[in-house]
């Protein structure tokens, strides 16, 4: 399976994603644009908080190619931050109290600098979180050692895991992929992850396989936390229900499987204005692999950068970017569909 991009594919073109989510929403549901609803909720425009989050995502290169995959990431993407730019991260959080980064790809782990990248932000003292796939962690011997590189940094990792069976798991990231993540899992435990007490922090995701919206998060984390330890032994500390976004291969996926206007519809209906309230562009800043700022990993996808004169980390300033209003789109409904999601999970 290749990328979108690599296939030529029309939806690599952020611009016509954009144009496909507004006709099927405005043009074709006759539902209201997401700044109209924001504006029924005394929302809009939507102003930030202070940041909490730089989340920066170092390249787009990964070993897997999943089916609903916001980034279109996978192994033919050549994406990736440079050291230089890595380092206008770095000299941008010197300026800063934002006390949590939190890196993506791809497989951030198949950046070239990806470690010396942890260390330096480690030596910040900022709290870091690396979103691994768990895969990468066997695929390659060069990174068997990661779980003690994270340990040793105090990186709390975030992993993707959509079920808790093969079947389930593998229809949507590929064959083998649970048999790996189970491996991995194991490692990271042997190292403390997961273990009472040992403050090294593992928390799973989970996202829908089909159109439909996640279940409880509580309930879920339960049947994670009951079934993987019952069948694998596997521990970990937290479970984050995620709303699939309507962005690149899972809008793909929507449209191909006849679900798009069924889901959008769905979206819509289930806005939250709590969880409007809560969304994670408010208090977040997403890093671009080539520096450009963006409101969130959603919007970086779309090239809908900050409504601000700073728009790339050359001209970093907390300032100015505090006074900006967040950019949204007819995408943004996923993350204020019932109790909401953020990479943290649900925000009500």
């Amino acid at each position: 399976m290749k990328s979108l991009k690599a296939t030529g594919h029309q939806l690599a073109e952020p611009a016509f994603q954009l144009t496909v989510l507004r006709q099927e929403v405005v043009d074709t549901l006759h539902l209201p644009a997401f700044h109209e609803k924001l504006r029924e909720a005394s929302l809009f425009p939507l102003a930030p908080v202070a940041p909490a989050v730089l989340q920066i995502n170092v390249g787009k290169m990964c070993n897997q190619v999943c089916k609903h995959c916001h980034v279109d990431a996978g192994p033919d993407r050549k994406e990736i931050m440079t050291r230089e730019t890595m380092q206008l991260c770095l000299d941008a959080l010197a300026q800063t109290d934002i006390p949590t980064v939190d890196l993506t790809g791809g497989a951030p782990e198949m950046n070239p600098d990806f470690r010396w990248f942890v260390e330096q932000i480690h030596a910040l003292g900022r709290h870091i979180i690396v979103r691994c796939n768990l895969t990468i962690i066997v695929a390659n011997k060069k990174y068997h050692d990661l779980p003690e590189f994270f340990k040793a940094h105090g990186v709390e990792v975030v992993s993707s895991l959509p079920f808790y069976t093969a079947a389930k798991t593998d229809s949507q990231r590929g064959d083998g992929v649970f048999e790996d993540s189970i491996r991995a899992l194991k490692m990271l435990n042997a190292v403390g992850y997961g273990q009472e007490g040992s403050g090294l922090v593992l928390n799973l995701v989970y996202n829908p396989a089909g159109a439909f919206l996640p279940g409880s998060q509580k309930g879920l984390q339960e049947q994670f936390k009951r079934m993987l330890f019952k069948d694998h032994g596997i521990v970990f500390n937290s479970l984050f229900a995620i709303t699939n976004i309507p962005v690149s291969r899972y809008l793909d996926y929507l449209i191909e499987s006849g679900n798009y206007a069924g889901y959008m519809e769905k979206l819509v209906n289930a806005f939250n204005p709590v969880a409007a309230a809560g969304v994670m562009c408010r208090n977040t800043i997403s890093v671009s692999w080539d520096g450009f700022l963006y409101d969130c990993d959603f919007n970086q996808m779309l090239d809908l950068k900050v409504a601000s004169p700073v728009r790339h980390l050359r001209d970093f300033d907390a300032a100015t970017l505090a006074a900006r209003t967040v950019v949204v789109n007819q995408h943004c409904y996923g993350c204020t569909a019932g109790s909401g999601s953020s990479c943290g999970g649900t925000t009500t």
